[in-house]
């Protein structure tokens, strides 16, 4: 399929896959870094959870582990927060700051924060978007390339594939608010329960800051992407 590799592609594209592996390997090294940065008071993230759920009245959070490194996250639907091994088991900088992001999340939830909300509220739709637009859109740009101008049937089955691929975009752009605010939640919480010192505190700041790209960098992805096939399917409709 010539469309998926071309010039255009690349000029949409580059920029955005390039911040995404900048954003990789800057969370990757920043988390390298800090998980052997031993925090002063000698707190597992496990420890952290603890203290931080009985300060700020989230001890209805369940806690499980799971493998992997930097795999943790809160789901809001089971109340349950799930650390990696590496975010639980270790008294680092770094595992400071991930347990502090995902009780964020905890703390949103219970708050009723507006965007964690719409988040959960459009994941179903996003999720079908993601696994059927870009199927429509390439069917219906293959028909519409058999059809040539007149392919009417391709440009409407490749349009219905955009709005899908537009639901998991509006995801992408709707978890960035989300994540910032987690972050700012972790900082504070950290802060009021006077777990880290300033040094500390940068450390956090940069791991948080780290992750952050991360999503900046996968909503960047998905809207040029979205527009790329904009691009071929509204402007086939013109030719």
């Amino acid at each position: 399929m010539p469309f998926l590799f071309n010039f255009q592609y690349m000029i949409f594209m580059l920029p955005a896959i390039a911040l995404a592996l900048f954003a990789q390997w800057k969370v990757s090294s920043t988390y390298k870094k800090y998980s052997q940065v031993r925090n002063l008071q000698g707190l597992t993230g496990a420890d952290v959870a603890r203290t931080l759920m009985r300060n700020e009245g989230l001890e209805y959070v369940q806690v499980e582990m799971i493998p992997g490194d930097l795999t943790d996250h809160y789901d809001p639907r089971g109340k349950v927060m799930r650390l990696s091994a590496g975010s639980a088991q270790t008294p680092s900088v770094a595992a400071m700051a991930v347990v502090a992001h995902e009780l964020g999340h905890a703390l949103q939830d219970k708050q009723g924060y507006f965007w964690l909300q719409l988040r959960s509220g459009i994941v179903g739709a996003a999720n079908i978007g993601s696994s059927f637009g870009t199927i429509l859109v390439f069917i219906g740009l293959m028909l519409g390339a058999a059809a040539g101008r007149g392919g009417t049937i391709g440009f409407t089955i490749a349009l219905a594939g955009l709005v899908l691929m537009s639901a998991a975009v509006v995801f992408s752009l709707v978890t960035l608010p989300v994540e910032l605010n987690a972050s700012a939640r972790a900082r504070e919480m950290l802060m009021r329960a006077g777990l880290v010192t300033t040094t500390e505190a940068d450390g956090v700041r940069a791991m948080l800051n780290a992750a952050a790209l991360t999503y900046i960098a996968g909503a960047a992805q998905a809207v040029m992407q979205l527009l790329y096939f904009a691009s071929l399917i509204l402007g086939g409709r013109r030719r």
